[in-house]
Protein backbone atom coordinates (compact mmCIF):
# COMPACT_ATOMS: atom_id res chain seq x y z
CA UNK A 1 0.00 0.00 0.00
CA UNK A 2 1.26 3.50 -0.88
CA UNK A 3 1.88 5.79 2.07
CA UNK A 4 0.79 9.42 2.06
CA UNK A 5 2.41 11.88 4.46
CA UNK A 6 0.01 14.69 5.35
CA UNK A 7 1.57 17.80 6.82
CA UNK A 8 -0.80 20.36 8.34
CA UNK A 9 -0.82 22.31 11.59
CA UNK A 10 -4.62 22.76 11.60
CA UNK A 11 -6.79 19.79 12.58
CA UNK A 12 -9.48 20.73 10.05
CA UNK A 13 -6.95 20.45 7.27
CA UNK A 14 -5.71 17.10 8.55
CA UNK A 15 -9.20 15.64 8.68
CA UNK A 16 -10.08 16.79 5.18
CA UNK A 17 -6.89 15.34 3.72
CA UNK A 18 -7.32 12.05 5.62
CA UNK A 19 -10.82 11.59 4.20
CA UNK A 20 -9.58 12.10 0.64
CA UNK A 21 -6.69 9.69 1.24
CA UNK A 22 -8.89 6.98 2.73
CA UNK A 23 -11.08 6.98 -0.37
CA UNK A 24 -7.96 6.24 -2.43
CA UNK A 25 -7.05 3.36 -0.05
CA UNK A 26 -3.77 4.95 0.98
CA UNK A 27 -1.84 4.45 4.15
CA UNK A 28 -1.60 7.78 5.99
CA UNK A 29 1.15 9.31 8.11
CA UNK A 30 0.47 12.64 9.84
CA UNK A 31 2.80 15.47 10.82
CA UNK A 32 1.53 18.54 12.66
CA UNK A 33 4.85 20.39 12.73
CA UNK A 34 7.88 20.84 10.50
CA UNK A 35 10.35 18.70 12.45
CA UNK A 36 7.96 15.75 12.60
CA UNK A 37 7.36 16.12 8.88
CA UNK A 38 11.08 16.05 8.04
CA UNK A 39 11.70 13.07 10.31
CA UNK A 40 8.89 11.05 8.72
CA UNK A 41 9.96 12.06 5.22
CA UNK A 42 13.24 10.22 5.74
CA UNK A 43 11.28 6.97 5.85
CA UNK A 44 11.47 4.98 2.61
CA UNK A 45 7.78 4.11 3.02
CA UNK A 46 6.64 7.67 2.23
CA UNK A 47 5.75 8.07 -1.43
CA UNK A 48 3.91 11.38 -1.42
CA UNK A 49 3.69 14.51 0.74
CA UNK A 50 0.60 16.66 0.91
CA UNK A 51 1.94 19.92 2.35
CA UNK A 52 -0.46 22.45 3.83
CA UNK A 53 1.59 25.66 3.88
CA UNK A 54 0.03 26.83 7.15
CA UNK A 55 3.00 26.24 9.45
CA UNK A 56 3.56 29.38 11.48
CA UNK A 57 7.35 29.00 11.60
CA UNK A 58 8.03 28.31 7.92
CA UNK A 59 6.50 29.05 4.53
CA UNK A 60 5.44 26.22 2.26
CA UNK A 61 8.36 26.93 -0.08
CA UNK A 62 10.89 26.81 2.75
CA UNK A 63 9.54 23.46 3.92
CA UNK A 64 9.52 22.13 0.37
CA UNK A 65 13.19 23.03 -0.08
CA UNK A 66 14.06 21.09 3.09
CA UNK A 67 12.04 18.10 1.84
CA UNK A 68 13.90 18.22 -1.46
CA UNK A 69 17.20 17.97 0.40
CA UNK A 70 15.99 14.66 1.86
CA UNK A 71 14.61 13.26 -1.41
CA UNK A 72 14.60 15.44 -4.52
CA UNK A 73 12.28 12.96 -6.28
CA UNK A 74 9.64 12.89 -3.53
CA UNK A 75 6.35 14.20 -5.04
CA UNK A 76 5.01 17.15 -3.06
CA UNK A 77 1.63 18.81 -3.50
CA UNK A 78 1.52 22.23 -1.83
CA UNK A 79 -1.82 23.48 -0.54
CA UNK A 80 -2.09 27.21 0.23
CA UNK A 81 -4.62 29.26 2.14
CA UNK A 82 -4.42 32.03 -0.45
CA UNK A 83 -3.52 32.38 -4.11
CA UNK A 84 -0.06 33.82 -4.62
CA UNK A 85 1.23 34.12 -8.18
CA UNK A 86 4.88 34.36 -7.11
CA UNK A 87 4.63 31.34 -4.79
CA UNK A 88 2.79 29.28 -7.42
CA UNK A 89 5.44 30.00 -10.04
CA UNK A 90 8.31 29.47 -7.62
CA UNK A 91 6.86 26.21 -6.30
CA UNK A 92 6.49 24.82 -9.81
CA UNK A 93 9.94 26.10 -10.75
CA UNK A 94 11.54 24.30 -7.81
CA UNK A 95 9.84 21.04 -8.79
CA UNK A 96 6.70 20.83 -6.64
CA UNK A 97 4.22 18.55 -8.39
CA UNK A 98 1.24 20.85 -7.92
CA UNK A 99 0.05 23.97 -6.13
CA UNK A 100 -3.56 24.00 -4.96
CA UNK A 101 -5.53 26.84 -3.37
CA UNK A 102 -8.20 26.53 -0.68
CA UNK A 103 -11.09 25.97 -0.61
CA UNK A 104 -10.27 22.63 -2.19
CA UNK A 105 -12.51 20.54 -4.36
CA UNK A 106 -12.38 16.90 -3.24
CA UNK A 107 -12.23 15.57 -6.79
CA UNK A 108 -9.42 17.97 -7.67
CA UNK A 109 -7.48 16.86 -4.58
CA UNK A 110 -7.95 13.17 -5.40
CA UNK A 111 -6.78 13.75 -8.98
CA UNK A 112 -3.68 15.56 -7.73
CA UNK A 113 -2.86 12.70 -5.32
CA UNK A 114 -3.41 10.02 -7.99
CA UNK A 115 -1.23 11.89 -10.47
CA UNK A 116 1.51 12.26 -7.87
CA UNK A 117 1.50 8.55 -7.06
CA UNK A 118 1.74 7.67 -10.74
CA UNK A 119 4.77 9.94 -11.11
CA UNK A 120 6.32 8.39 -8.00
CA UNK A 121 6.06 4.97 -9.59
CA UNK A 122 8.41 6.13 -12.31
CA UNK A 123 10.90 7.51 -9.79
CA UNK A 124 12.93 4.29 -9.90
CA UNK A 125 14.45 5.79 -13.03
CA UNK A 126 15.10 9.28 -11.63
CA UNK A 127 14.77 12.26 -13.94
CA UNK A 128 15.75 15.55 -12.33
CA UNK A 129 13.56 18.52 -13.12
CA UNK A 130 15.38 21.28 -14.99
CA UNK A 131 16.47 24.09 -12.65
CA UNK A 132 15.25 27.62 -13.29
CA UNK A 133 16.12 31.08 -11.99
CA UNK A 134 13.98 33.06 -9.54
CA UNK A 135 11.76 35.88 -10.68
CA UNK A 136 12.90 39.40 -9.95
CA UNK A 137 9.63 41.24 -9.57
CA UNK A 138 10.38 44.70 -10.86
CA UNK A 139 7.32 45.91 -12.61
CA UNK A 140 3.67 45.31 -13.28
CA UNK A 141 1.85 42.81 -11.10
CA UNK A 142 -0.06 39.77 -12.31
CA UNK A 143 -3.23 39.74 -10.23
CA UNK A 144 -5.57 36.77 -10.08
CA UNK A 145 -6.63 33.84 -7.97
CA UNK A 146 -8.98 31.92 -10.26
CA UNK A 147 -8.05 28.42 -11.42
CA UNK A 148 -7.30 29.62 -14.94
CA UNK A 149 -4.74 32.14 -13.65
CA UNK A 150 -3.23 29.53 -11.33
CA UNK A 151 -2.66 27.39 -14.41
CA UNK A 152 -0.95 30.37 -16.07
CA UNK A 153 1.41 30.83 -13.11
CA UNK A 154 2.30 27.14 -13.11
CA UNK A 155 2.84 27.17 -16.87
CA UNK A 156 5.29 30.04 -16.50
CA UNK A 157 7.15 28.07 -13.86
CA UNK A 158 7.33 24.98 -16.08
CA UNK A 159 8.59 26.64 -19.23
CA UNK A 160 10.66 29.60 -18.01
CA UNK A 161 14.02 27.84 -17.89
CA UNK A 162 13.48 25.81 -21.04
CA UNK A 163 14.84 26.96 -24.40
CA UNK A 164 11.62 26.32 -26.30
CA UNK A 165 9.67 29.01 -28.10
CA UNK A 166 6.54 30.11 -26.25
CA UNK A 167 3.28 31.29 -27.80
CA UNK A 168 1.10 33.41 -25.48
CA UNK A 169 -2.51 33.52 -26.61
CA UNK A 170 -5.45 35.56 -25.45
CA UNK A 171 -7.72 38.45 -26.30
CA UNK A 172 -6.38 42.00 -26.49
CA UNK A 173 -5.82 43.54 -23.09
CA UNK A 174 -5.44 40.28 -21.14
CA UNK A 175 -1.79 40.90 -20.19
CA UNK A 176 0.21 38.87 -22.70
CA UNK A 177 3.27 41.11 -22.38
CA UNK A 178 3.27 40.59 -18.59
CA UNK A 179 3.45 36.84 -19.17
CA UNK A 180 6.36 37.29 -21.58
CA UNK A 181 8.24 39.41 -19.07
CA UNK A 182 7.60 36.89 -16.29
CA UNK A 183 8.97 34.06 -18.46
CA UNK A 184 12.06 36.16 -19.15
CA UNK A 185 12.57 37.14 -15.51
CA UNK A 186 12.22 33.55 -14.32
CA UNK A 187 14.38 32.11 -17.06
CA UNK A 188 18.11 31.49 -17.24
CA UNK A 189 18.55 34.41 -19.65
CA UNK A 190 17.31 37.01 -17.18
CA UNK A 191 20.75 38.68 -17.10
CA UNK A 192 20.70 39.10 -20.89
CA UNK A 193 18.75 41.59 -23.05
CA UNK A 194 14.95 41.54 -23.32
CA UNK A 195 13.40 43.37 -26.27
CA UNK A 196 9.83 43.68 -27.48
CA UNK A 197 8.34 44.57 -30.87
CA UNK A 198 4.68 45.00 -31.78
CA UNK A 199 4.44 43.51 -35.28
CA UNK A 200 1.10 45.22 -35.93
CA UNK A 201 2.44 48.70 -35.18
CA UNK A 202 5.31 48.78 -37.70
CA UNK A 203 5.01 48.69 -41.53
CA UNK A 204 6.52 45.59 -43.16
CA UNK A 205 9.50 47.42 -44.70
CA UNK A 206 10.46 48.96 -41.38
CA UNK A 207 9.70 45.77 -39.40
CA UNK A 208 12.18 43.77 -41.48
CA UNK A 209 14.87 46.35 -40.75
CA UNK A 210 13.88 46.44 -37.05
CA UNK A 211 14.24 42.67 -36.75
CA UNK A 212 17.23 41.93 -38.97
CA UNK A 213 18.94 45.28 -39.52
CA UNK A 214 20.15 46.64 -42.85
CA UNK A 215 23.34 47.51 -44.65
CA UNK A 216 24.26 50.96 -45.87
CA UNK A 217 22.66 51.55 -49.27
CA UNK A 218 20.16 48.70 -48.91
CA UNK A 219 17.30 51.05 -49.84
CA UNK A 220 16.63 54.74 -50.30
CA UNK A 221 17.56 56.56 -47.12
CA UNK A 222 19.69 53.70 -45.75
CA UNK A 223 22.77 55.88 -45.37
CA UNK A 224 24.35 53.81 -42.63
CA UNK A 225 24.37 50.27 -41.31
CA UNK A 226 21.64 49.40 -38.81
CA UNK A 227 21.79 46.57 -36.27
CA UNK A 228 18.48 44.76 -35.86
CA UNK A 229 16.84 43.28 -32.77
CA UNK A 230 17.96 39.71 -33.46
CA UNK A 231 21.56 40.90 -33.43
CA UNK A 232 21.14 43.25 -30.47
CA UNK A 233 19.33 40.56 -28.51
CA UNK A 234 21.88 37.77 -29.00
CA UNK A 235 21.72 35.31 -26.05
CA UNK A 236 18.68 37.20 -24.76
CA UNK A 237 14.91 37.08 -25.22
CA UNK A 238 12.87 38.68 -28.00
CA UNK A 239 9.12 39.21 -27.59
CA UNK A 240 7.12 39.55 -30.81
CA UNK A 241 3.65 40.83 -29.98
CA UNK A 242 0.79 40.38 -32.47
CA UNK A 243 2.78 37.86 -34.50
CA UNK A 244 -0.38 37.09 -36.50
CA UNK A 245 -0.07 40.47 -38.24
CA UNK A 246 3.34 39.67 -39.74
CA UNK A 247 3.47 39.44 -43.55
CA UNK A 248 4.10 36.13 -45.30
CA UNK A 249 7.48 37.38 -46.60
CA UNK A 250 8.72 38.17 -43.10
CA UNK A 251 7.28 34.91 -41.82
CA UNK A 252 9.59 33.03 -44.20
CA UNK A 253 12.64 34.92 -42.97
CA UNK A 254 11.65 34.43 -39.34
CA UNK A 255 11.22 30.69 -39.94
CA UNK A 256 14.77 30.43 -41.21
CA UNK A 257 16.09 32.20 -38.10
CA UNK A 258 14.23 29.75 -35.85
CA UNK A 259 15.43 26.74 -37.84
CA UNK A 260 19.05 27.70 -38.44
CA UNK A 261 19.71 30.52 -35.95
CA UNK A 262 21.22 32.55 -38.81
CA UNK A 263 20.12 35.51 -40.93
CA UNK A 264 21.42 38.32 -43.17
CA UNK A 265 20.80 42.02 -42.78
CA UNK A 266 18.61 43.64 -45.42
CA UNK A 267 20.83 44.32 -48.42
CA UNK A 268 23.69 42.22 -47.02
CA UNK A 269 25.17 38.84 -47.79
CA UNK A 270 27.07 38.20 -44.56
CA UNK A 271 25.53 35.37 -42.54
CA UNK A 272 25.08 36.33 -38.89
CA UNK A 273 24.59 33.78 -36.13
CA UNK A 274 22.20 34.48 -33.29
CA UNK A 275 20.99 32.70 -30.17
CA UNK A 276 17.69 34.29 -29.24
CA UNK A 277 14.84 32.86 -27.23
CA UNK A 278 11.59 33.83 -28.93
CA UNK A 279 8.33 34.53 -27.13
CA UNK A 280 5.42 35.50 -29.35
CA UNK A 281 1.85 36.57 -28.67
CA UNK A 282 -1.35 36.98 -30.62
CA UNK A 283 -5.07 37.50 -30.17
CA UNK A 284 -5.75 35.90 -33.56
CA UNK A 285 -6.74 32.29 -34.29
CA UNK A 286 -3.56 31.12 -36.00
CA UNK A 287 -4.99 27.72 -36.83
CA UNK A 288 -7.71 29.37 -38.93
CA UNK A 289 -5.14 31.64 -40.52
CA UNK A 290 -3.02 28.61 -41.46
CA UNK A 291 -6.05 26.94 -43.05
CA UNK A 292 -6.81 30.13 -44.97
CA UNK A 293 -3.23 30.42 -46.21
CA UNK A 294 -2.65 33.61 -44.24
CA UNK A 295 -0.02 32.19 -41.89
CA UNK A 296 2.70 29.63 -42.52
CA UNK A 297 1.93 26.30 -40.88
CA UNK A 298 5.62 25.43 -40.44
CA UNK A 299 6.23 28.74 -38.66
CA UNK A 300 3.18 28.19 -36.45
CA UNK A 301 4.54 24.84 -35.27
CA UNK A 302 7.93 26.44 -34.57
CA UNK A 303 6.39 29.25 -32.54
CA UNK A 304 4.04 26.91 -30.72
CA UNK A 305 6.69 25.01 -28.79
CA UNK A 306 4.68 25.71 -25.65
CA UNK A 307 1.37 27.55 -25.39
CA UNK A 308 0.06 29.66 -22.53
CA UNK A 309 -3.60 30.66 -22.79
CA UNK A 310 -4.67 33.82 -20.95
CA UNK A 311 -8.35 33.86 -19.99
CA UNK A 312 -10.50 36.93 -20.76
CA UNK A 313 -11.59 38.94 -17.73
CA UNK A 314 -15.22 37.84 -18.08
CA UNK A 315 -14.15 34.22 -17.46
CA UNK A 316 -11.97 34.92 -14.43
CA UNK A 317 -14.45 34.12 -11.67
CA UNK A 318 -13.82 36.12 -8.52
CA UNK A 319 -10.73 37.94 -9.82
CA UNK A 320 -12.49 41.22 -10.51
CA UNK A 321 -12.61 42.14 -6.81
CA UNK A 322 -8.86 41.62 -6.42
CA UNK A 323 -8.17 43.58 -9.60
CA UNK A 324 -10.51 46.34 -8.47
CA UNK A 325 -8.71 46.69 -5.15
CA UNK A 326 -5.30 46.65 -6.85
CA UNK A 327 -6.19 49.33 -9.39
CA UNK A 328 -8.01 51.43 -6.78
CA UNK A 329 -4.89 51.59 -4.63
CA UNK A 330 -2.68 52.18 -7.65
CA UNK A 331 -4.91 55.02 -8.85
CA UNK A 332 -4.92 56.60 -5.40
CA UNK A 333 -1.14 56.71 -5.39
CA UNK A 334 -0.84 58.04 -8.94
CA UNK A 335 -3.60 60.63 -8.65
CA UNK A 336 -3.06 61.67 -5.04
CA UNK A 337 -6.58 60.55 -4.11
CA UNK A 338 -7.95 58.83 -0.99
CA UNK A 339 -10.82 56.76 -2.37
CA UNK A 340 -11.26 53.81 -0.03
CA UNK A 341 -13.93 51.69 -1.72
CA UNK A 342 -16.48 51.20 -4.48
CA UNK A 343 -20.13 51.06 -3.45
CA UNK A 344 -21.99 47.73 -3.77
CA UNK A 345 -24.05 49.19 -6.63
CA UNK A 346 -20.87 50.20 -8.46
CA UNK A 347 -19.34 46.76 -7.99
CA UNK A 348 -22.50 45.15 -9.35
CA UNK A 349 -22.32 47.31 -12.47
CA UNK A 350 -18.69 46.32 -13.01
CA UNK A 351 -19.50 42.64 -12.58
CA UNK A 352 -22.37 42.75 -15.08
CA UNK A 353 -20.27 44.17 -17.89
CA UNK A 354 -18.47 41.93 -20.40
CA UNK A 355 -15.19 43.92 -20.60
CA UNK A 356 -14.30 43.38 -24.26
CA UNK A 357 -11.10 45.33 -23.60
CA UNK A 358 -10.25 43.04 -20.66
CA UNK A 359 -7.73 44.17 -18.01
CA UNK A 360 -6.62 47.24 -19.97
CA UNK A 361 -10.20 48.53 -20.23
CA UNK A 362 -10.98 47.63 -16.62
CA UNK A 363 -7.95 49.52 -15.32
CA UNK A 364 -8.88 52.58 -17.38
CA UNK A 365 -12.46 52.61 -16.05
CA UNK A 366 -11.32 52.21 -12.43
CA UNK A 367 -8.79 54.98 -12.82
CA UNK A 368 -11.31 57.39 -14.36
CA UNK A 369 -13.80 56.61 -11.60
CA UNK A 370 -11.22 57.33 -8.89
CA UNK A 371 -10.26 60.53 -10.67
CA UNK A 372 -13.84 61.81 -10.85
CA UNK A 373 -14.81 60.83 -7.30
CA UNK A 374 -14.86 63.79 -4.92
CA UNK A 375 -15.30 61.80 -1.72
CA UNK A 376 -14.14 58.44 -0.40
CA UNK A 377 -16.59 56.14 -2.19
CA UNK A 378 -17.11 55.50 -5.90
CA UNK A 379 -20.82 55.47 -6.73
CA UNK A 380 -22.46 54.51 -10.07
CA UNK A 381 -22.57 58.18 -11.15
CA UNK A 382 -18.79 58.06 -11.61
CA UNK A 383 -18.85 55.00 -13.89
CA UNK A 384 -19.61 54.78 -17.62
CA UNK A 385 -23.19 53.99 -18.59
CA UNK A 386 -22.94 50.24 -19.08
CA UNK A 387 -25.76 48.56 -20.98
CA UNK A 388 -28.04 46.11 -19.18
CA UNK A 389 -27.44 43.44 -21.85
CA UNK A 390 -23.68 43.54 -21.30
CA UNK A 391 -23.18 45.52 -24.50
CA UNK A 392 -21.06 48.62 -24.04
CA UNK A 393 -22.89 51.88 -24.56
CA UNK A 394 -20.42 54.08 -22.74
CA UNK A 395 -18.78 56.78 -24.76
CA UNK A 396 -15.55 55.55 -26.25
CA UNK A 397 -12.76 58.07 -25.90
CA UNK A 398 -10.58 57.97 -28.96
CA UNK A 399 -7.14 59.53 -29.22
CA UNK A 400 -7.13 62.72 -31.27
CA UNK A 401 -6.72 62.37 -35.02
CA UNK A 402 -3.33 63.20 -36.43
CA UNK A 403 -3.23 66.67 -37.98
CA UNK A 404 -3.95 66.53 -41.71
CA UNK A 405 -0.76 68.45 -42.43
CA UNK A 406 1.45 65.84 -40.74
CA UNK A 407 1.77 63.65 -43.88
CA UNK A 408 2.93 66.63 -45.93
CA UNK A 409 5.28 67.68 -43.13
CA UNK A 410 6.90 64.23 -43.01
CA UNK A 411 7.28 64.11 -46.78
CA UNK A 412 8.98 67.51 -46.73
CA UNK A 413 11.27 66.41 -43.90
CA UNK A 414 12.33 63.25 -45.77
CA UNK A 415 12.96 65.20 -48.97
CA UNK A 416 15.00 67.81 -47.12
CA UNK A 417 17.15 65.23 -45.30
CA UNK A 418 17.79 63.19 -48.45
CA UNK A 419 18.73 66.23 -50.50
CA UNK A 420 21.13 67.54 -47.86
CA UNK A 421 22.93 64.19 -47.62
CA UNK A 422 21.81 63.42 -44.08
CA UNK A 423 23.11 59.97 -43.03
CA UNK A 424 20.52 59.40 -40.32
CA UNK A 425 17.22 59.82 -42.17
CA UNK A 426 15.57 56.73 -40.67
CA UNK A 427 16.06 57.67 -37.02
CA UNK A 428 15.32 61.34 -37.67
CA UNK A 429 11.92 60.63 -39.25
CA UNK A 430 10.92 57.97 -36.72
CA UNK A 431 11.80 60.26 -33.81
CA UNK A 432 9.91 63.13 -35.43
CA UNK A 433 6.75 61.02 -35.76
CA UNK A 434 7.11 59.60 -32.23
CA UNK A 435 7.59 63.07 -30.77
CA UNK A 436 4.47 64.36 -32.55
CA UNK A 437 2.41 61.29 -31.59
CA UNK A 438 3.39 61.18 -27.92
CA UNK A 439 3.09 64.95 -27.44
CA UNK A 440 -0.39 65.02 -28.98
CA UNK A 441 -1.65 62.07 -26.91
CA UNK A 442 -0.20 63.62 -23.72
CA UNK A 443 -2.06 66.84 -24.53
CA UNK A 444 -5.24 64.79 -25.00
CA UNK A 445 -4.77 63.12 -21.58
CA UNK A 446 -3.78 66.43 -19.99
CA UNK A 447 -0.35 65.09 -19.24
CA UNK A 448 -1.50 61.87 -17.61
CA UNK A 449 1.17 59.31 -18.50
CA UNK A 450 -0.73 56.19 -17.44
CA UNK A 451 -3.74 57.10 -19.57
CA UNK A 452 -1.47 58.08 -22.47
CA UNK A 453 0.35 54.74 -22.27
CA UNK A 454 -3.00 52.90 -22.42
CA UNK A 455 -4.06 54.84 -25.53
CA UNK A 456 -0.69 54.30 -27.21
CA UNK A 457 -0.74 50.58 -26.38
CA UNK A 458 2.63 50.65 -24.64
CA UNK A 459 3.74 50.30 -21.01
CA UNK A 460 4.28 53.36 -18.84
CA UNK A 461 7.96 52.43 -18.56
CA UNK A 462 8.30 52.53 -22.35
CA UNK A 463 6.46 55.86 -22.48
CA UNK A 464 8.73 57.40 -19.86
CA UNK A 465 11.79 56.17 -21.70
CA UNK A 466 10.59 57.76 -24.94
CA UNK A 467 9.69 61.04 -23.21
CA UNK A 468 13.20 61.25 -21.86
CA UNK A 469 14.89 60.12 -25.09
CA UNK A 470 12.90 62.52 -27.28
CA UNK A 471 13.26 65.44 -24.89
CA UNK A 472 9.50 65.96 -24.59
CA UNK A 473 8.66 68.62 -22.04
CA UNK A 474 5.41 68.16 -20.11
CA UNK A 475 4.40 71.72 -19.36
CA UNK A 476 2.08 72.44 -16.46
CA UNK A 477 -0.03 74.47 -18.85
CA UNK A 478 -0.97 71.21 -20.60
CA UNK A 479 -2.72 69.84 -17.55
CA UNK A 480 -5.37 70.68 -15.06
CA UNK A 481 -4.13 68.13 -12.52
CA UNK A 482 -0.51 69.17 -12.13
CA UNK A 483 -0.81 69.31 -8.37
CA UNK A 484 -2.11 65.73 -8.15
CA UNK A 485 1.20 63.96 -8.64
CA UNK A 486 0.89 63.08 -12.35
CA UNK A 487 3.76 65.30 -13.41
CA UNK A 488 7.41 64.78 -12.72
CA UNK A 489 10.52 66.46 -13.93
CA UNK A 490 12.62 64.69 -16.54
CA UNK A 491 15.15 63.72 -13.88
CA UNK A 492 12.40 61.91 -11.96
CA UNK A 493 11.25 59.78 -14.87
CA UNK A 494 13.69 56.96 -14.27
CA UNK A 495 13.21 56.87 -10.52
CA UNK A 496 9.54 55.90 -10.30
CA UNK A 497 8.28 52.41 -9.58
CA UNK A 498 7.04 50.67 -12.70
CA UNK A 499 3.52 50.18 -11.45
CA UNK A 500 1.49 50.93 -14.52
Amino acid sequence: MSNLLIAASEMAGLEFFEIAASELELGVEVAADVETLLAKAKSELVELVLLDSSFESSSGLEVYKRLAEIDQHLPVVIVSNRANSREAIEATRLGALDYLVKPLDENELRRAIARALEIRRFASDPIALNPESPLEEDGDAMIGQCLAMQDVYKSIGRVAAQSVSVLVRGESGTGKELVARAIFQFGNRSDQPFMAINCAAIPDALLESELFGHEKGAFTGADRQRIGKFEQCDNGTLFLDEIGDMSMVLQSKLLRVLQEQTFERVGGNKTIKTNVRLISATHRNLEEMVSAGQFRGDLFYRLNGYTIELPPLRERDGDMIYLLEHFRQLSNVELGKTVNRFSPESIELLKNYDWPGNIREFQSVVRRAVLQTAGKVVIPDFLPKFGTNKAPVAEVVEPPKVDASLKSEIESLIQQKVETGDTNVYDTVIQHVERQLITQVLEFTQGNQVEAANILGITRTTLRSKIKKLGIQINRSIATRADEGDFKSESDLGNDDNRA
